[in-house]
Formats: C-alpha cells, structure tokens, sequence
C-alpha cells in the first residue's frame, strides 16, 4: 500500500494548488476581457466536472497572446486547477497534472502506468523521493519483485523507505544476498536500533555461520539494543562462557541482572559461574599469554587477545592479536575482525575502519565479509 506519508504529501498538492486560484478573477483593470472571460468560464466548467471543456476555455485564454504578467499567472493557476481537479485527465501538459496523474494511477492500481509516469514526472522536475518509493511499490504490485529490488537497490538515495521497500521485495523473491545488501545499505543510510534488528535478522539466516560469526552477531544485538529477553542474554553469556572470553561473559550476565531479565535460579547459577569464571581468567591471563608467545602459530595469541580485549585491555590485545597474525592463523577473517574490535576499544578508530576495510576487501567468504561489514557500520557510528 502507498504510505500514509505519501497519500498525505499527494493530497497536499491538489489541495495547494487548488488554493492558488481566488474564487473571483482579478479586476477588470489587471485583465482583458479576452482573456478574463474564458478564464471565468473554465472555471465555471471545471467546478461542474467538465474539465476538457474547460482546459480548452484555458487554452483560448493563452492563445490572445501578448499576456501582461498576471494574465499568465492566473492562466497558469487556472490551467493547474483543472489539472488537479480533474486527477490528471485534463491539462496534464503540466507538473501538477502529471501529479496528478501519477496519483490517480496508484489509486487506481494501474501499476504500468504508474511506473511509466515515471519520465513524465523527471521531465516536469517533480519526481521526488516519495515518488520514487511509490513507482517501487508499483513494481511490487505488479509482483515483479526482483523488478522492485532493481528498482529500490538503483534509487537507494531516495532515502530508507525506499531501501526498506527494495529489502521487502528481495525477501519476497527469496533473495537472501539481495535482503542483506539491502539491509547494509538501510543502516548506513539511518542506524536506527529497527534498522539494526533488520540486519542483524538476516545476518543470522545466513547459512553455515561459524560460531565466532554467530558470536558476532549476538554481540552486536548487544551493542545495537536488539539483544532481548532472558534466552537472548543467556545464549550470549554461555556462548561467551563456550568461547573462553569469561569477562566478557560476566559483563553480559552483569548487564542482563540490571535489566531484571536474567532473575531466576539458573540466572543466579549462571552468574556464579561467570563471576568464578572471570576471575581464573584475569588470574592466568599472563601465563596464558606467555604460552601463546611460545607457540609457531599465532591462534592462540588471538584468542588471548580476544580475552584481553574482553578484560578491556584493548591495547595489549591489539598487540598480542597483530603478533599472532603476523605468526600466521587459521582463521585470518577472524583474526583482523578481533584486531579491529581491539583497536576502536583503545580508541584507534581510523585503525580499526582500515582493518575491517582490508578484511572485506580480501575475504572469500560471504559470511566473514558480512560481519567484518557489520563492525564497520557499528565502528563508523560510534
């Protein structure tokens, strides 16, 4: 359906324009007889439903030529009268008749025409980004859906209701890439939490996610406020827990206790653990990063950097992540993802931008692209 925004801006056209012309025509002295008469006739044929009658009264009106200045504004307010009165049908050589037009065509579900309004509207420089949304919505009426994706996806700089409308359509086509480029470029345009939620649900719909991506993807529900209800904050802080980031862990159960959502007996277990847990951790983490220094690849050095980044030790995780990278690791996606988080946490966020642009830049997996993108989005935000 066309938004109520878009039926308000619409309605307000015809009615301005219908305002601009005074029930009484201007004195005598400002107008010729030859052009006051037939103007005063339009007006009478417009207000009785016969437009093309009156369009032409219009067009006898110009054709006296030689029209002082308000001789032709108030042909041309008469001529956008019964262009807009007459939804289109009459006098549609103007902006406000090809509005016009253009809104009687939605209203009557004529979605070709709407869509082929579309030069009519360039032309005249009335085609706007409600417009815009609306020709997209045309398309999907229609049931052309990848037609609206195509649509949306090439006039995304009409705004988020446009890129929302193109990410409906991807769905309906089944188009889950399409959905989640959508759903990028809706965050980059406006960051809204919806907008987040957005995302981040089609994130999770991605097939084969490894945990760390998944991991990922709760932390930044966290961090965009679309982590909710006591399952969301349990399945973060024992995915934490699963992980080995233990303070991390218990700065979530921490944050799901103040939000009264983590209350009942296994929430006050799982805060035991993640209190017991966190503690260990901050007491080896020397010793585990020693080890880590010892070893010819660099895994366990970013997994001791994510610790430490857990810990809010940022810059030591930022060196002890870019030292196991240099050894080498298994997971390099990963790896640059962790170092970026490490460094916007010591306040290096150019660093880290230039990190997570070379993650997605060089990786060949679809879903480590996604959430190196995603850490973008939220880094560039904040």
């Amino acid at each position: 359906m066309i938004t109520k925004k878009t039926r308000a801006v619409a309605t307000a056209l015809v009615l301005g324009t219908a305002a601009m012309v005074v029930a009484t025509m201007p004195a005598d002295a400002a107008m010729r007889s030859s052009v006051g008469k037939p103007l005063q006739e339009a007006l009478s044929l417009a207000k009785s439903g016969n437009y093309a009658a009156a369009c032409s009264k219009v067009k006898q009106a110009e054709a006296v030529g030689g029209l002082s200045a308000e001789e032709n504004k108030t042909a041309n307010q008469m001529k956008e009268y019964v262009a807009a009165a007459s939804k289109g049908s009459a006098c549609a050589d103007t902006a406000v008749g090809i509005q016009a037009k253009f809104n009687a065509d939605w209203n009557a579900r004529k979605y070709r025409d709407v869509i082929a309004d579309e030069d009519a509207l360039r032309q005249r420089g009335v085609l706007n980004a409600q417009s815009m949304v609306v020709i997209a919505q045309a398309y999907e009426g229609l049931g052309d859906y990848r037609g609206c994706m195509r649509y949306a996806d090439n006039h995304a700089s009409a705004g988020a209701e446009m890129v929302k409308r193109g990410m409906l359509c991807a769905f309906k086509a089944g188009d889950d890439n399409a959905a989640r480029d959508l759903a990028l470029k809706l965050v980059s345009q406006n960051p809204t939490p919806e907008n987040w939620g957005q995302l981040l649900k089609q994130a999770e719909h991605a097939k084969q996610l490894s945990d760390p991506q998944t991991l990922d993807i709760y932390r930044l529900k966290l961090l965009t406020g679309n982590l909710t209800g006591a399952d969301e904050y349990f399945m973060l802080s024992q995915m934490l827990i699963a992980a080995r980031v233990q303070n991390e862990a218990a700065v979530v159960v921490d944050k799901g206790v103040a939000a009264k959502l983590l209350v009942d007996a296994r929430a006050q277990r799982l805060a035991g653990m993640a209190k017991k847990n966190a503690a260990d951790e901050s007491a080896n983490i020397s010793k585990a990063l020693a080890a880590a220094q010892k070893q010819k690849t660099g895994d366990d050095l970013i997994k001791v950097g994510e610790e430490l980044s857990g810990m809010g030790r940022y810059a030591d995780a930022a060196d002890a992540i870019k030292a196991g990278i240099g050894k080498g690791v298994k997971d390099l996606d990963n790896a640059q993802v962790r170092l970026a988080v490490a460094l916007y946490g010591a306040k290096q966020k150019p660093a880290a931008l230039s990190t997570l642009d070379k993650a997605i830049k060089g990786s060949k997996s679809a879903n480590a692209k996604l959430i190196a993108q995603m850490w973008s989005l939220y880094i560039r935000g904040h």
